[in-house]
């Protein structure tokens, strides 16, 4: 465990080292100020609006706002699903793969455009380069900068006043873009590629096998092995909290994660840019005491339960471990624990890390197997994201999602004193309040009822590989992922079928719109109101009892929803497992 606190705690410090000068360049560009990159980029930047004929100083309403954000989306689906539809008619298919299912390209279109980035098949067999470029990693660019333009017109509701002009989507959207995804993305990318992960337009290469072997009466001496353009997807899939990979396996796949260093640096390019809006947040709202509420709230959360998976990792599976093969075991690899899907040069703790700031900021990558998971281990992945995409959560999102919990927090204060509730000078009234109900408790339905409808129906228990908890565990973890636009999965569930495309995509759909479309609507009502002062009755949101307000309003949602599913599935999987091993124990002890 002590290896662990140290990468953990050395992941943090420099997420928030890197995070803290990030932040207030992200400040400037989103207040329109002159930042150092702007001789590069402002010219850039001026042609995308003549290009779009767009003008940068006409600000929009809440609603116009949204139908910009609505329609844009729509149009990158319709792409998506074309390119991946017409992919043999198009150029760069050098393995002439075919086309994408419908069902399959359906969901795969919801997925990308919507950051879940839920994946049915295997991208190295299914997507050419064209396909892989031109579709998803543009996609992976402006999904995740869609995160952002969901979360600036809720801070400006807050901080302007007396107007309904809450910015202008296309701006947004572009600075995102040009200012803070591509520059990071071109950086990263190039580390990637300077530690080992290739980027090519080669399909495939041929490898020399170094102890041939023989299938039937063939002689096989070489494997063939897919390439293509992976560090340039892999930079912005986790710097934008995407998470689809260019391979089936994801960052387990060696040419995504070449070694421990790549995969801490990973874990890091997950967390910074939540971090980074979160020291955003603290300029743009004039407000650093309540960001550093938010920043505490956030790893009171965020470190144990990544030290509680990261222990239940550094323990080997007790019935792997009462084996015969087992008594005897070689020298200890990476550490020890439950090394079962895991790759020796990534270890237990790198896979329980990587795998909580996965879930916890709704990227969705894996480079473990996490249906093979202690089942403790895998119910962190499950809380985790069923607590709201709040501990960090997606690029813009996340902080979006842990503002509509402030809310409700300062509303519950204000019960308890009498008083009308007040967040950031804005009084909290009764359409704050639908809407703030209305984001938060969308998503707790749609997870819920799309189990229930996944659990009852034939076609659901089809694809399930595990009969008993652990198969209740891959099915709640279908319906939380994409209900949470996070697109992890434990691999044990079949969704390659029309009932989880649609059914997965209506998820996805939902879990994106209808959670943050009505906290558009509350930015636009609260940039209305007068500012109103301090007053005695007004809840400091720089203190303690704020932190602890709003970690138990998160508690309140996210583990009363959920915890009879919890308990149903990864709960009863622990306890099933325990009492398997020591009933096997009192058997060894009996035996003569």
């Amino acid at each position: 465990m002590t290896t662990a606190l140290f990468l953990l705690l050395s992941i943090l410090a420099l997420t928030f080292l890197l995070a803290l000068p990030l932040g207030r360049y992200a400040a400037r560009v989103f207040a329109g100020e002159r930042v150092w990159t702007s001789p590069l980029l402002a010219p850039l930047e001026r042609a995308v609006y003549r290009l779009g004929g767009v003008d940068p100083a006409v600000e929009m309403d809440w609603k116009k706002y949204a139908t910009s954000l609505l329609l844009f989306n729509f149009v990158g689906f319709l792409f998506l699903y074309l390119i991946l539809r017409l992919q043999p008619f198009l150029p760069l298919d050098p393995l002439h793969l075919g086309a994408v299912p419908p069902g399959s390209a359906f969901n795969t279109a919801v997925s990308f455009v919507t950051n879940t980035n839920w994946q049915d098949y295997a991208g190295e067999t299914t997507l050419g380069p064209l396909a892989q470029m031109l579709g998803l990693t543009v996609q992976n660019f402006l999904s995740a900068a869609v995160g952002v333009t969901l979360l600036l017109p809720l801070v400006r509701g807050f901080v302007r006043h007396e107007t309904d002009r809450l910015g202008n989507y296309w701006v947004d959207l572009t600075r995102t873009v040009l200012y803070l995804l591509l520059p990071l993305s071109l950086v990263f990318a190039l580390v990637l590629v300077a530690l080992g992960v290739p980027d090519t337009l080669t399909a495939l290469v041929h490898a020399h096998l170094v102890f041939p072997f023989h299938e039937g009466a063939h002689l096989v001496r070489h494997q063939a092995l897919a390439l293509g353009p992976i560090a340039s997807q892999e930079a912005i899939k986790l710097l934008g909290n995407n998470g689809g990979g260019f391979f089936n396996v994801n960052s387990a796949q060696p040419f995504e994660n070449p070694t421990a260093l790549t995969n801490a640096l990973e874990t890091v390019a997950m967390l910074l840019l939540p971090a980074t809006l979160l020291v955003a947040f603290a300029r743009l709202a004039r407000a650093p005491g309540t960001a550093v509420a938010l920043v505490i709230t956030t790893l009171l959360f965020f470190v144990p339960l990544a030290l509680l998976s990261a222990h239940e990792e550094l323990a080997p599976n007790p019935r792997i471990a009462a084996l015969a093969v087992a008594r005897h075991p070689s020298p200890r690899l990476a550490g020890g624990g439950n090394l079962v899907g895991v790759d020796d040069r990534i270890g237990a703790v790198g896979c329980a890390l990587f795998a909580t700031a996965a879930t916890a900021t709704s990227t969705g990558a894996a480079d473990c197997a996490y249906d093979s998971m202690m089942p403790l281990a895998g119910g962190v992945n499950l809380f985790l994201m069923q607590l709201g995409e709040v501990v960090f959560g997606g690029i813009g999102t996340g902080l979006a999602s842990l503002l509509a919990f402030a809310v409700f927090a300062v509303f519950l204060g204000g019960l308890m004193v009498g008083r009308t509730p007040e967040f950031l000078g804005k009084k909290i009234e009764t359409f704050e309040m639908k809407m703030v109900s209305l984001s938060i408790l969308v998503m707790p339905l749609v997870v819920l009822v799309g189990t229930a409808v996944a659990v009852l129906s034939p076609a659901g228990r089809a694809s399930v590989g595990n009969p008993g908890p652990h198969g209740f565990s891959e099915i709640l973890y279908a319906l939380t992922s994409p209900g949470n636009n996070n697109g992890s999965a434990f691999g044990g569930l079949n969704a390659a079928t029309r009932f989880y495309n649609i059914l997965t995509g209506v998820a996805m759909l939902i879990g994106r719109y209808w959670v943050y479309l009505p906290l558009l609507a509350m930015a636009g009502s609260l940039a209305r109101k007068r500012t109103v002062p301090v007053g005695a009755g007004t809840l400091p949101t720089h203190t303690l009892t704020f932190v602890v307000l709003l970690a138990g309003s998160i508690l309140l949602i996210g583990a009363l929803n959920f915890l009879p599913a919890l308990v149903l599935g990864p709960g009863a999987d622990q306890v099933l497992l325990m009492t398997r091993t020591a009933h096997a124990a009192l058997l060894r002890r009996a035996a003569p």
